[in-house]
C-alpha cells in the first residue's frame, strides 16, 4: 500500500539553509522509493483555514516512509527546514488498489446498529 509523507508548512522565508534543505532532501529519500507528488504549489481553502503550503512525498508504503524520517541522512538536514518553518507533518499510509469507501460505511451502520 503506498504511503504518504505529509507536511503543512507555516512561515516559509527563503533563506540559505532553506535552500541547501530544498537541494539535498531528494538525496534522502530517494532511496526508500520515495518522490514529491506536490512542493510548494498554490493551493485553494474551499473549506476552513489552511495558511502556509503544503508538501507531498509519495512512498511505495508506510515502512519506507518511516526508514526515510529515520535515517541519519533526513535527520542530518531535518534542523535546517526546522530552525525556520513552523508546520506540522505526518506520515500515513493510504488505501489498498481497489478499496471502496462503501464498505467502511457498512462497517460502521453494522456497529452503530450492534450498539
Amino acid at each position: 500500500m503506498p504511503a504518504f509523507a505529509i507536511a503543512h508548512l507555516q512561515d516559509a522565508t527563503p533563506n540559505a539553509e532553506i535552500a541547501e534543505y530544498v537541494e539535498r532532501i531528494p538525496g534522502t529519500f530517494e532511496p526508500y522509493g520515495g518522490r514529491f507528488l506536490v512542493h510548494f504549489a498554490q493551493h485553494e481553502v474551499k473549506e476552513g483555514s489552511w495558511p502556509g503550503s503544503v508538501v507531498l512525498i509519495g512512498f511505495p508504503g508506510i515502512a519506507e516512509a518511516r526508514a526515510w524520517w529515520e535515517s541519519p541522512a533526513y535527520q542530518e538536514i531535518a534542523p535546517l527546514r526546522s530552525r525556520h518553518i513552523q508546520g506540522d507533518i505526518i506520515l500515513v499510509e493510504g488505501v489498498p488498489e481497489g478499496y471502496d469507501p462503501r464498505g467502511t460505511a457498512k462497517a460502521m451502520r453494522e456497529a452503530l446498529a450492534a450498539g
